[in-house]
């Protein structure tokens, strides 16, 4: 297993590297004036512009720039954007607020989804499958903004006061259930039709049955036969929704005012602060790697029949 892990981690360093190197190259590659519109209607002073090509090592080559920014980046140097603003300082104060929002809707969906779709896949064609399968439906057509501002609405004091939906500059786990509950509805919807079709499908396994035949108790049956099986492709699926939740909360954090990664990214594509944008997508891309190998991990947990040498 360690010799495994050693070598997954060293596959991870040209994916890392080819994927910044993409991001890189797609922010500060285009064809354009990286200064325009910095300096409001007049043009840029050219010491400020000297000055701000210099720190970005925009005068380098392409190449020259990305390995530059590789080597601060390694420091925990993000830069800092053409206002003076520390980069790696917005990120350390939104990171967390994300990372918390993120992780509470990877538990909603894993909970909810996962036990929904075991329920209708041992009872299929029954009452309780029907009115998943509409709830997921209903879900996956509407969108998360949709979601969100249905639910603030009816929730909070403006509609039946159940709870309160505001979320202050520090949010607690307690106000960050709703939103994250907003942020992973869609993907829990999916969770809960991906385990209810793996669990029909192993149902019909010649190991499940020979469990059967061997008049072993209904839940050993399920909980160590076929759950454990057909949790793979749902454990694969929340691995890497970790990232996409994280990277896609841009439109829950503006629903419900909160000041995460989300607002950061849309405010650097605004502002055309590619410094900005290419720090977070760069967090963002260690979040999927460091997912997809834990990932992997589980495995071996979960089917018996997976042995890494």
């Amino acid at each position: 297993m360690g010799r495994y892990v050693l070598r997954r981690l060293l596959q991870l360093i040209p994916v890392f590297l080819g994927t910044t190197f993409l991001i890189y190259a797609l922010v500060w590659a285009i064809p354009q004036d990286p200064f325009a519109g910095k300096c409001g209607q007049r043009p840029c002073d050219p010491n400020y512009i000297a000055e701000m090509s210099q720190k970005l090592n925009l005068n380098d080559p392409l190449l020259v720039q990305y390995f530059k920014y590789l080597g601060n980046l390694i420091t925990g140097d993000f830069g800092t954007t053409f206002n003076g603003v520390s980069v790696g300082e917005q990120i350390s104060t939104s990171w967390p607020i994300t990372l918390k929002m993120g992780l509470i809707a990877l538990v909603i969906e894993a909970i909810i989804g996962i036990t929904a779709g075991i329920l209708t896949g041992l009872r299929k064609q029954g009452f309780l499958d029907n009115l998943v399968l509409v709830s997921t439906l209903f879900l996956i057509s509407l969108p998360v903004f949709v979601t969100g501002f249905v639910l603030r609405l009816y929730l909070g004091p403006q509609g039946f006061d159940i709870m309160d939906t505001s979320v202050s500059s520090d949010p607690t786990i307690g106000e960050l259930i709703l939103p994250g509950f907003v942020l992973g509805s869609l993907s829990m919807a999916y969770v809960a039709r991906l385990t209810r079709t793996s669990i029909v499908e192993n149902r019909r396994a010649d190991y499940v049955r020979t469990a059967i035949a061997k008049g072993q108790p209904q839940t050993r049956v399920v909980g160590i036969h076929l759950l454990r099986n057909s949790l793979i492709p749902v454990i694969t699926f929340l691995g890497t929704d970790l990232g996409s939740l994280m990277g896609g909360a841009i439109v829950t954090e503006g629903v419900f005012n909160i000041n995460g990664i989300g607002g950061l990214i849309f405010r650097g594509i605004q502002e055309k602060e590619g410094i900005m944008v290419t720090g977070i997508v760069t967090l963002l891309v260690l979040v999927y790697l460091l997912a997809s190998l834990l990932v992997d991990l589980l495995y071996a947990v979960l089917d018996p029949r997976i042995r890494y040498e």
